[in-house]
């Protein structure tokens, strides 16, 4: 039996509106090496910390950039799931993972496909569907900032855990707002089940999960129970006006400075993961850490660095793709703090628009394998190459501690074009 949902919604990331599509090259390798990528985690960490990464904005930012997604846009959501969807439900009864619904119509399959898969493992789809309707509520119903889902993810677990990652669209803004939940210690959808609700003030909003908003709650929900006729002539009484002056329910972002959900400033709570990206579609020195892009960089590079042909036991291993490699490892292996600054991450296989440079389509495929035959091997009790991508991330770790490696921003986007034809660049608009 399912054991009693509960939730914890972790956060949020507001991203520029980007159109167009992924190309076929570029989504076939994102999907396999974000499948590569969950599996790693899997074997390492399982399953629901599969899910607490899904549902942290900035690591799933991270990830995005990392697969050669555009760093900062709002396709990263449609894109990234779709590749996830894609290698983990084809794989899902090895992985004890399934991902429903998707984008636009495909949102709203999900009821069916939890049921589908609720009905094959067992888990009681009742409570799951409602958990996944709630979700999409509370964000687009219960909290109206102004973004119009149209997107919505349920990823659940044979363990009846789950995470959900949403999309809204501010038509107005020209942005994108994502949402994300995760299974966890909070017992109410309704009543502050957000560990986070911040972002730039956009004037009166509607909030009922405040929990200054419990006496609401309770009079819509009095008021439903009315005979409607009466309630409309009631209704017919009162001016707009009055109903502002006598209600709680719209109130300006910002007028409520001891409740964390209505802070006027874009700041982030102790504790939040909210994420909200710039405008500018270019990789600027100022979106990431250089000291940490220099880590890397040194790790790659460095002359008086180990032999990584030999720790990653993979002969003609070249130093671009061990800089691909030390940020893959990242990805599976960092610590939350170390995803605040998500552009770094495009320096592993760029971005599908050039920014910060062409995707490096050898230099990608060389990680896909290094990757997958580190996973495959340890299946069969060899570990050595799992291992070595775990040192690879420890050694860029004490590089970057122990010495102070600022990163030549100018200088590695400049190197990284210089040889984009010799590693197979490519981006939306083809072939460099």
């Amino acid at each position: 039996m399912l054991k009693s949902l509960m939730l914890k919604r972790s956060g949020f990331a507001d991203l520029p509106l980007h159109t167009g599509t992924v190309p076929k090259w570029l989504a076939d390798r994102m999907m396999a090496l974000g499948t590569e990528i969950i599996e790693a985690l899997l074997i390492n960490y399982g399953k629901r910390e599969v899910l607490r990464r899904l549902s942290d904005p900035l690591w799933f930012q991270s990830l995005g950039a990392v697969l050669g997604m555009d760093w900062h846009s709002s396709g990263i959501t449609t894109s990234v799931m779709y590749a996830l969807k894609r290698g983990i439900n084809a794989r899902a009864r090895e992985f004890g993972l399934v991902v429903c619904g998707g984008r636009g119509k495909y949102s709203r399959k999900t009821p069916e496909q939890i049921d589908w898969v609720c009905n094959a493992s067992g888990l009681n789809g009742g409570e799951l569907i409602r958990a996944s309707k709630l979700c999409a509520k509370v964000d687009n119903t219960a909290v109206q900032d102004g973004f119009q889902l149209y997107q919505h993810n349920f990823i659940l677990s044979d363990q009846g855990d789950w995470a959900v990652i949403q999309q809204g669209m501010n038509t107005k803004s020209q942005t994108a707002r994502r949402y994300h939940w995760c299974s966890a210690d909070i017992k109410s959808f309704v009543d502050q089940p957000h560990s986070a609700v911040t972002g730039e003030n956009r004037g009166k909003i509607l909030n009922l999960t405040d929990s200054m908003a419990a006496d609401t709650r309770t009079s819509i929900l009095s008021l439903s129970h009315e005979n409607p006729d009466q309630m409309l002539k009631e209704i017919a009484k009162i001016s707009g006006n009055d109903l502002m002056k006598q209600g709680s329910l719209f109130e300006e972002a910002g007028d409520k400075a001891e409740s964390p959900s209505w802070q006027a400033e874009n700041i982030i709570i102790e504790k939040s993961r909210n994420l909200t990206m710039p405008a500018h579609h270019d990789v600027r020195a100022e979106d990431l850490d250089l000291k940490r892009l220099g880590g890397v960089l040194a790790t790659a590079y460095g002359e008086n660095n180990p032999d990584f042909e030999s720790l990653l036991l993979t002969p003609g291993l070249g130093p671009r793709t061990l800089q691909s490699l030390t940020l893959v490892s990242e990805v599976i292996y960092g610590t939350p703090s170390r995803f605040n600054d998500p552009a770094r991450f495009s320096f592993a296989h760029g971005g599908k628009d050039g920014h910060p440079f062409p995707v490096p389509t050898k230099i990608y495929d060389e990680s896909i394998r290094v990757l997958g035959d580190s996973i495959e091997k340890s299946k069969l009790g060899y570990n050595d190459k799992s291992e070595c991508l775990k040192r690879l991330h420890a050694t860029a770790l004490q590089i970057e501690a122990k010495c102070d490696p600022m990163a030549d921003f100018d200088a590695t986007i400049a190197r990284e074009k210089e040889h984009s034809h010799e590693w197979g660049g490519r981006t939306c608009m083809g072939e460099v």
